[in-house]
């Protein structure tokens, strides 16, 4: 479902192909002279040309509160703000800067805000996300007029023969879905060589912040169309850092839940054992309305069974402004120490948060800190394999196994490989069946080392209420030549153990967002949330993109 794909690239375990390291341990971008900007600082980085940005949104940062309130006074319809996004997206999206996150556009978009501004005036409303425009990811199945390709041309022309559980449960809240994103093809999994946010199908996405720079994989398109204001939210897939990652490039807020907590039916997979999808968004509360319209039990994927005891349908009633008061972090430290510029913020954010309140355990690292980082590729060969397989055997018209993917992208190359191959496909392709001893013994390392010997060991020892760590450091610039080149970010642990993990804007380094992620033990959202609104609301450190073509240091 997402891995990044700047994700095995520093701190090899062996076996591993670099590219899809880069997640795993610590965090981004070595040999950087800092240069930090205060959280409330304007970006002191400058434009290297004049060009002038987009003209002003009249819907720019706007929350779905704000949106509510105004169809609920008329001022604005479902259909006229469906229609705003799709000309702001016609504007900077495919013209303008050309952010190209936006991969296709519901042809029913408008028939669907039409029909949803009939039940307003009949006084029947759904609830948040009534009349609300939402992206999705294109590895969400939709089975309308839409394509879910994973970004691959493969997929292109055969229609899923149900909707996913996420895209039904959001036409089921009223929401108005616009269209599907560009990502990571195949979620970052095909390649160790890729460069995160492009496929065969789409192209490359642009980061709106510094349209040379790296929105970050998988989740690309999605992170860097609510950065831009093109819809109000939009919902991403993570199995490690496809969430998170493109949050922190594109200073916007992602929650990677709890494995189980939203259905993965109907979503092209890479591996049962970490996949999800999750919500992006501009603020902590419009992610926490979009997951609680999200989660659910689902009798199809039976990860999501504890969710009728442990799941929750708003998460908006844990919003604490005041939510670091009294709660305990520990500080992941060896997380810390890839990109100076960030680790001052960080050290300055928690000097802050000490201020406002929080109870800070510092260092608090994970006794098995970077022990499961090649077990962790081993189990994600198997399961794509396995997961991968089982979905295209029930996908009508499409290649119906890894192995007709493979042979496809070979006789497509000049399309589908023009920049980077197929190498982790095939290494996937040679594994065998889950009953192997590789497998099982690799997953039980992952789930010892992660939950019991890690992330839950820690947190009863210092009694803990979250874990913190930088997301990730400031994002590079693209090179389809070489490939991604970042090397570290936070999000393995949480990711391994399936646990939650929620990142949020923290301030800028050299002009770019970086993120700040809460972690914890399973279905600790409540928790995490609360922490994470309490930081939002004390630091306010999300500013809107400019959209310039670099970044002069």
């Amino acid at each position: 479902m997402n891995k990044t794909s700047n994700f095995f690239k520093s701190h090899a375990a062996p076996g591993v192909p670099t590219a899809r390291r880069q997640f795993l341990r610590t965090s981004l971008l070595t040999g950087i002279s800092a240069a930090v900007l205060p959280v409330r600082a304007e970006a002191r980085a400058l434009p290297t040309s004049a060009a002038a940005g987009p003209k002003p949104f009249e819907l720019d940062e706007l929350t779905i509160g704000d949106l509510q309130t105004a169809l609920e006074s008329g001022e604005l319809t479902s259909q006229s703000l469906a229609r705003k996004y799709l000309a702001r997206i016609e504007e900077i999206d495919r013209n303008g800067p050309a952010l190209n996150s936006v991969i296709e556009i519901n042809p029913e978009a408008l028939a669907i805000a039409d029909a949803l501004d009939r039940e307003r005036r009949e006084k029947h409303v759904r609830g948040p996300l009534h009349g609300i425009p939402v992206l999705i990811k294109d590895n969400i199945d939709t089975a309308d007029r839409m394509q879910t390709t994973a970004g691959s041309l493969a997929l292109l022309g055969s229609t899923p023969v149900r909707d996913s559980v996420v895209a039904r449960k959001l036409r089921e809240a009223g929401a108005v879905i616009l269209g599907k994103t560009n990502l990571s093809e195949w979620a970052n999994i095909r390649s160790s060589h890729s460069t995160s946010g492009w496929s065969g199908r789409g192209g490359q996405t642009r980061n709106p912040y510094a349209l040379d720079r790296n929105p970050c994989g998988s989740s690309s398109g999605s992170g860097a169309a609510v950065a831009a204001s093109l819809c109000a939210v939009a919902v991403g897939t993570e199995t490690d850092g496809s969430v998170v990652c493109p949050a922190s490039a594109n200073g916007i807020v992602g929650i990677k839940p709890t494995v189980g907590l939203i259905s993965r039916s109907g979503i092209i997979p890479i591996a049962h054992s970490q996949d999800t999808a999750g919500p992006m968004a501009r603020t902590v509360r419009d992610a926490a309305i979009l997951l609680g319209a999200l989660a659910g039990v689902d009798p199809s994927d039976s990860a999501t069974a504890a969710v009728a005891d442990r799941g929750q349908t708003d998460y908006t009633k844990f919003l604490d402004p005041e939510g670091l008061r009294g709660a305990r972090i520990g500080v992941a430290r060896k997380y810390f120490g890839s990109n100076d510029a960030t680790d001052d913020l960080m050290n300055h954010l928690l000097e802050e948060m000490r201020r406002h309140g929080a109870v800070l355990v510092d260092p608090a690292d994970l006794d098995s800190h970077g022990k499961f980082d090649g077990t962790e590729f081993t189990v994600l060969l198997y399961e794509l394999k396995a997961d991968l397989n089982r979905y295209l055997a029930g996908r009508p018209g499409a290649p119906q196994s890894l192995k007709e993917i493979i042979a496809f992208n070979e006789r497509h190359k000049d399309k589908e490989m023009p920049f980077f191959g197929q190498d982790v496909f095939l290494r996937a392709e040679a594994k065998g069946a889950l009953t192997s001893k590789e497998y099982l013994d690799a997953l039980e390392a992952n789930h010892r080392l992660s939950r019991k010997e890690g992330i839950d060991a820690l947190m009863d020892r210092f009694r803990l209420d979250a874990i913190m760590a930088p997301t990730a450091g400031p994002t590079w610039v693209n090179d389809h030549a070489t490939g991604d080149h970042s090397v570290g970010g936070s999000s393995n642990a949480a990711a391994v153990a399936g646990y939650p993990d929620i990142s949020l804007p923290a301030g800028f380094v050299f002009g770019l967002p970086v993120g700040i992620s809460f972690f914890g033990r399973a279905w600790s959202e409540p928790a995490l949330l609360k922490i994470a609104y309490g930081f939002e609301q004390t630091f306010k450190a999300r500013k809107p993109p400019q959209f310039l073509p670099s970044i002069a240091l």
